[in-house]
């Protein structure tokens, strides 16, 4: 599922949209990503992280499925 994907299946669902970033940090504490982004500042550090609460139980979630 491409992120585009889950944006748009997020804005059907809630009427809202959902950052990038979020999706990606939520695959990060999955699993799903192989590597680093080459243009991250910090190694370690998140700008943006996922909000706690339903949209991360909802990424969480598909993320899961797919």
């Amino acid at each position: 599922m491409t992120y585009k994907m889950i944006q748009e299946l997020y804005r059907e669902t809630f009427n809202r949209t959902i950052k990038t970033c979020w999706i990606a940090d939520v695959k990060r504490e999955l699993g799903q990503t192989t590597r680093k982004s080459y243009n991250r500042l910090d190694g370690n550090s998140v700008k943006y992280p996922c909000p706690d609460g339903k949209i991360k139980i909802w990424l969480r979630n598909i993320l899961a499925i797919n």
